[in-house]
């Protein structure tokens, strides 16, 4: 079982940065492509971003273009967020997942079955 914890939200002004940092208790997690998503009260859950296994390739929705960068440190099983210029569409809950279909990173993993998630973590962006 795949277990992964994000930290790093909280309230920020509008304009402010955040980081968010998503640990994996898997020792294989560098096989494997992950992403964050975002949900916000009464809304549909939201691709952000995803981030190919070896770090090499990454690929953002409309939203996180420009503002949000993903990476990941595989030797620390960890993948980030770092949140730029937020605004007062970006508060929501943020949480990472796990795609283990090995398939290319894209188009299609706005859609893509993540077999594994976080529970979440807060973001507040005060105007």
């Amino acid at each position: 079982q795949v277990q992964l914890v994000e930290s790093g939200g909280g309230l920020v002004q509008t304009g402010g940065s955040l980081r968010l940092s998503c640990v994996c208790s898997e020792p294989t997690f560098g096989t494997f492509s992950m992403g964050w998503f975002r949900q916000a009260p009464g809304k549909e859950r939201d691709f952000v971003a995803t981030i190919s296994w070896t770090g090499d390739e990454t690929y953002y929705g409309d939203s996180a273009k420009g503002r949000f960068t993903i990476s990941r440190d595989n030797a620390k099983r960890t993948v980030y967020l770092q949140m730029n210029n937020l605004k007062p569409e970006d508060p929501a809950v943020y949480y990472c997942a796990a795609d283990l279909s090995g398939l290319r990173i894209g188009a299609g993993s706005r859609t893509r079955t993540h077999e594994y998630w976080g529970q979440g973590t807060q973001v507040t962006v005060s105007s």
